[in-house]
């Protein structure tokens, strides 16, 4: 079995040193946060951690948590709704496990996410900072990457309110970074807040599901924790040096990423809590042994470890991308109950379901949110013309409507919240939007204090629509 986080070959640089927080991609910009304003529902935290389980493609709500059986067959599908251990908590027949885990689940059936251009990158975004996408995504489509002065991501925004861990980042996202270059999802960084609240990336690999690795903590070549010191010595000194010449924030943010770097780099607990091969074989099973099953096993031991956000990114599998014509994940244009029922929706419901009974078995649900998302749902009329149409089974993007569940972290179990129309395509009763989700993540973390401060100095609000969905809790 490979060991993550292994030697390799060559010294460390100052290369790694800036990809330890991801540094390539989002920290141009240097928001600083500073004192006291409000958000409602102003309260004490109820969870110490979150973790954010993202289906990424877009997963069909109407297949899964928000079913419409009474719905003409051209919109319901095949799929039967079943019961649960939740009293009006209804789940489709192919999450049988979640099912008997229904008392722990807030359903919330009634998100409206709709985004001008339909498609992932501005759901991803929307999703993901709880800010409406803005014209850029309508003109440059694809092109849309992530920019410096974008709204943070969620979890970069909880890690710059919650204490500094001694040991690990306070955001750590795996198994992956959506999507390939050069087509990255906006809103997964830190961007206007400042680098220094970047996720750290845990990478996987869906042929071996056990190795997680983060590729900027490896001490290369002979460079071993006391090398690095001595070498830490001299990048002071030449840094003093450097700054009486240039009084720039790029050269406060280069420091701000070596004491990040080298905490990680010479931390041995950094490495410990990555390694899911430390778990018992019974366990590993439970969660089921795949990338995205082991990846939440791994936010387990995160949040058991004290970090305060981890994101869990469905990572695709390519062997199937032409069976649902889609990347391999739920973005199920073509044979879109097929793929559910063989595919996606098996692994989803071991690994998630096992997710929430460790969590209570260990005492930690009450004090861990969990959120399960995506960037859009589906359409609720069956047939995608990219896939033959009708006869092609498919559900095209739909970010007019989706389904939420929040697990645990003070949440109260057991419960459906809103619904949507007959049909499943628009919000009917109680309404919410992303950016009403995304607060009621920061009520539950005890996130209120949502003023930042630009480079010039000026203050404005991390995020100021949307209300905590109070009587979730």
């Amino acid at each position: 079995m490979r060991r993550m986080l292994s030697p390799a070959a060559s010294p460390i640089t100052r290369r790694t040193f800036l990809t330890a927080s991801t540094a390539g991609i989002a920290g141009m910009t240097f928001g600083r946060p500073s004192a006291a304003t409000g958000s409602e529902g102003r309260g004490p935290a109820t969870a110490r951690s979150t973790i954010l389980f993202f289906l990424c493609g877009g997963a069909s709500h109407l297949d899964t948590w928000d079913m419409k059986p009474e719905a003409p067959a051209e919109y319901r599908g095949p799929f039967q709704p079943i019961e649960t251990s939740a009293p009006g908590v209804r789940l489709c027949e192919h999450l049988p496990m979640l099912a008997r885990q229904a008392h722990h689940l807030a359903v919330i059936n009634s998100v409206g996410g709709t985004v001008n251009t339909n498609d992932h990158h501005a759901g991803y975004y929307y999703n993901l900072t709880g800010h409406e996408p803005d014209g850029t995504f309508r003109t440059l489509g694809n092109n849309r990457t992530p920019f410096p002065d974008d709204w943070p991501f969620m979890g970069s925004v909880v890690a710059s309110r919650t204490p500094k861990h001694p040991d690990l980042p306070g955001a750590i996202t795996l198994p992956h970074q959506p999507s390939r270059k050069p087509y990255t999802r906006p809103g997964q960084f830190s961007a206007r807040l400042g680098v220094e609240h970047d996720p750290l990336y845990v990478m996987g690999d869906v042929e071996e599901p056990l190795a997680f690795h983060a590729p900027a903590l490896v001490l290369e070549g002979d460079v071993t924790a006391a090398r690095l010191a001595e070498r830490r010595e001299l990048l002071g000194a030449i840094d003093v040096a450097r700054r009486d010449f240039e009084q720039y924030g790029a050269v406060h943010r280069w420091g701000r990423q070596q004491e990040r770097a080298y905490s990680l780099l010479v931390s041995s607990k950094t490495t410990e809590a990555f390694d899911v091969s430390r778990e018992p074989p019974v366990l590993r099973e439970r969660y089921g042994e795949t990338v995205n099953g082991m990846s939440l096993l791994l936010a387990r031991r995160l949040v058991e470890a004290g970090v305060p956000f981890v994101t869990v990114f469905w990572k695709e599998n390519e062997k199937l991308k032409n069976q649902c014509k889609s990347a391999g994940g739920w973005d199920t244009h073509g044979n879109n109950f097929d793929c559910l029922k063989e595919h996606l929706l098996p692994e989803f419901d071991r690994g998630f379901s096992a997710l929430i009974e460790d969590l209570t078995d260990r005492g930690l649900l009450d004090q861990t949110l969990l959120l399960v998302t995506s960037e859009m749902g589906r359409k609720p009329k069956i047939g995608d013309p990219r896939s033959g149409g009708v006869s092609g089974a498919g559900r095209d993007h739909w970010t007019h409507c989706l389904t939420d569940l929040l697990v645990g972290g003070g949440v109260r179990g057991g419960q459906t919240y809103g619904a949507s129309d007959r049909f499943g395509e628009y919000p009917d009763d109680r309404p919410v939007t992303p950016a009403d989700v995304t607060k009621t993540v920061y009520h539950a973390m005890g996130v209120h204090d949502l003023e930042a401060r630009d480079r010039e100095g000026r203050p404005y609000n991390l995020l100021a629509e949307g209300k905590p969905i109070l009587e979730l809790f």
